[in-house]
């Protein structure tokens, strides 16, 4: 069937609300016509429809790229964005679509709607901030890269991803290393989002790989950069605040990390108020703290975890190394301090009693 054919029964099939096989006969049509600027933002409505919200944002992206003068793919983009709570992403998609449509006065009342809700948003994040409890997780090198749950703001390809991809963070930043050898510059399209990561691979007679993770945390667009490798591609996402990210994407099951005061060389103590009340030693006031948790008895899980941290605080580079190589390999399930022993071979999990390992796919 012609790639017209494909693209009236898919427009039947919206109508109708089967939004599913919508997408499926726009998938299609677009597999015969893939530069069809039209294929690509109608398929963004229909995932709009599915709250399929990331794979809209995808399509609007791709529809941009054939057609830049497309009002309605930028109309279909901030409407995704909304949804992701992308506001000054969506803010900037109408206001580009506005001017490409001056006429239509939907540009106009949706780009109020996002100063609404970037305004709420200022707002509330002093309460946010101060409603966080004020201590701080350490873990190894801020702790191990955590395997990111699948959540409703990442696409999903039909197929299995041809490329593997890890993470790593700093204080000040994320990390992200797509394994994709030999991919000339060229055929990599990536955006950045204020929660959005978007990663196109187009190589000739293959499928088009796309990588759309909604972030675990917000990132400043203006400063991410990225380089094609001859063997990968290096993202550098800028952490918007300087929290802990125990995934690369998010998951509404996944608290948020209290914000770390962080400094180029790591983390540094907080400083107080020079208006300090007469009468009160803040510096004395700290050490009993301090003591205090230090003879706390503490049971469980939390004794458990105290142990673990002493013992990486006080212990040598070697013995740091191990710990995270065993914990990071393992999954979480083992963890030795023998770097002779686990250096030079990888760790195995060791599921508890009852439990059953299994190997993550990507």
């Amino acid at each position: 069937m012609a790639s017209s054919g494909l693209e009236a029964k898919a427009r039947e099939a919206f109508i109708d609300d089967h939004f599913e096989l919508a997408i499926d006969l726009y998938s299609q049509a677009i597999s015969l016509n893939p530069n069809s600027a039209d294929l690509f933002t109608d398929r963004a409505q229909a995932n709009i429809k599915l709250r399929n919200f990331a794979e809209a944002v995808a399509d609007a992206n791709k529809a941009i790229a054939l057609d830049a003068a497309n009002a309605k793919a930028f109309y279909r983009k901030g409407m995704a964005c909304i949804k992701l709570e992308e506001y000054e992403t969506a803010k900037t998609a109408f206001e580009t679509g506005a001017s490409l449509a001056p006429g239509d006065s939907r540009f106009t009342d949706m780009i109020k709607e996002c100063e609404k809700r970037i305004a709420e948003g200022v707002e509330e994040l002093p309460k946010k901030l101060a409603d966080k409890a004020p201590e701080h997780v350490m873990t190894p090198n801020n702790g191990p890269p955590a395997v990111a749950i699948p959540s409703e703001g990442t696409t999903i390809s039909s197929t299995k991803p041809r490329y593997r991809h890890e993470f790593f963070q700093k204080p000040e930043e994320v990390v992200v290393t797509i394994f994709a050898k030999g991919i000339p510059a060229d055929r990599v399209v990536i955006d950045f989002g204020e929660q959005i990561l978007s990663v196109t691979i187009e190589v000739p007679g293959e499928d088009a790989y796309h990588f759309q993770p909604r972030l675990f945390g917000k990132i400043v667009p203006a400063k991410c950069r990225y380089v094609v490798l001859s063997t990968k591609i290096e993202i550098r996402l800028a952490k918007a605040e300087a929290i802990n990210w125990s995934s690369l994407e998010f998951s509404k099951n996944v608290a948020v990390v209290q914000k770390e005061i962080a400094t180029s060389s790591g983390y540094q103590k907080p400083t107080y108020p020079s208006s300090k009340p007469k009468g009160v030693d803040w510096d004395k006031l700290e050490a009993q703290v301090k003591e205090e948790e230090k003879d706390e008895k503490l049971d469980g899980d939390a004794a458990l975890n105290k142990f673990f941290r002493d013992i990486y605080k006080g212990a040598d580079e070697d013995t740091r190394r191990a710990m995270s190589k065993s914990f990071v390999e393992s999954n979480g399930t083992v963890l030795s301090t023998n770097w002779k022993e686990v250096g030079s071979k990888k760790v195995e999990g060791s599921p508890l009693d009852g439990m059953e390992m299994k190997k993550w796919e990507y």
